[in-house]
């Protein structure tokens, strides 16, 4: 139960005794029983160890950042394999991202309907050959709408390439139907299971 401290006073329940004279020596001299001074005395070393560690590891810093300024200032050219990030029609709108993935999709899934055999091998070759060039020429087109930044005459070009590959891939697909007429019949079957 709480008890107020004034009524402790008032009915002199507490004592007025007071401590020994030597009580705070005692309590000292205790403590220092159980924390001696030389475990103090680590934490100085360790505070040394910290602070050159940091001196070193900043000089060492600017060491690199002052060595790297002065590359900067050398005239011969380096010679880096990175990676240019080119602009996309997807990148300039989303109704161009939208042709521009109708038109991947279809390039994609006619080269997958495509059967390859060793009778066919140089017709196909020939349109795989094409069809890197026009690759080569889309991406020329990309690096061309990223630094030149979007024209008519840019969209135009890209969009007119996906077209003729898309295109491309369906005479060379008439082309293999045209060679292989055996395997026309077997596709009908499998279409229609």
């Amino acid at each position: 139960m709480a008890q107020d401290i004034r009524e402790l006073f008032k009915d002199d329940k507490i004592s007025n005794e007071k401590m020994p004279d030597n009580h705070q020596d005692r309590f000292i001299k205790k403590l220092d029983e159980a924390f001696p001074e030389a475990s103090k005395s680590h934490f100085i070393w360790f505070g040394i160890a910290a602070s050159i560690v940091l001196i070193v590891g900043l000089s060492f810093a600017g060491y690199r950042i002052y060595n790297q300024d002065v590359k900067l200032d050398n005239p011969t050219k380096v010679v880096t394999n990175e990676i240019i990030e080119t602009k996309t029609l997807g990148d300039i709108s989303p109704g161009l991202k939208k042709v521009e993935d109708y038109y991947l999709a279809s390039i994609n899934l006619e080269l997958s309907k495509i059967k390859y055999t060793p009778e066919t091998k140089d017709v196909f070759d020939g349109y795989i050959e094409q069809l890197g060039e026009l690759d080569k020429e889309y991406k020329r087109l990309s690096l061309e709408l990223t630094e030149s930044g979007p024209t008519e005459l840019t969209v135009n070009a890209l969009i007119d390439n996906l077209k003729l590959r898309l295109n491309l891939l369906y005479r060379l697909k008439s082309q293999l139907k045209d060679l292989s007429p055996s395997e026309v019949g077997t596709e009908v079957v499998e279409q229609s299971i």
